[in-house]
């Protein structure tokens, strides 16, 4: 198990793929023998973005994306025949990047956190903590985001501190028992397939 602190002043920023915002990019992962990372080389992408005005996502074919509301409250996205309702915050949605979505603001800007990956590379997970109490993490890859101040959590007896806005990954082999101590953390996890 590779256990690593992430703190916010390294986050690295990135245009949307349309150009119509900038992402913090918290976390991601490349095809090994990529030569340039870019949307083209995404396995995966953990990340947070303000959505301030209307508009359209970027067209993504091969990608699946979960995306919750942080910050702000009335985010609805809307497909042909459907929406996905995110007026609550802490609530997850999932969505294809190959469906034509464009937001609406009911009431003002929002901070979503988003986890995209590529279909045939890895699926994803998006849950918020909110409640102390015992989690089972499987092998793979934990991103836990602590969005609204600091929190702390437990992960197998061992107690670590996140301050705020920072993420701490877990690279795991193995599964382990994971529990939030205090505060609010996202918790993103993906798991390579194939």
């Amino acid at each position: 198990m590779k256990i690593t602190l992430l703190k916010s002043e390294n986050y690295a920023r990135s245009p949307w793929k349309n150009g119509g915002g900038i992402f913090t990019d918290i976390a991601d992962a490349h095809r090994a023998d990529a030569t340039t990372r870019d949307w083209d080389s995404m396995l995966w992408r953990f990340a947070s973005t303000p959505i301030v005005t209307p508009g359209p996502f970027s067209h993504m074919p091969g990608v699946d994306r979960l995306q919750m509301v942080v910050g702000g409250h009335g985010l609805v996205l809307k497909a042909p025949g459907q929406e996905f309702d995110e007026r609550k915050p802490f609530t997850t949605v999932r969505f294809t990047g190959e469906l034509p979505i464009v937001t609406e603001l009911e009431a003002g800007p929002v901070e979503v956190v988003n986890l995209m990956a590529r279909r045939e590379a890895a699926e994803i997970d998006l849950v918020a903590l909110s409640e102390p109490g015992d989690r089972h993490l499987p092998a793979g890859t934990h991103l836990l985001y602590a969005v609204s101040g600091d929190c702390s959590v437990r992960l197998d007896g061992e107690e670590f501190a996140i301050p705020g806005d920072s993420t701490l990954r877990i690279d795991q082999g193995e599964p382990s028992m994971l529990a939030l101590v205090s505060g609010l953390a996202v918790l993103g996890s993906i798991r390579l397939v194939g």
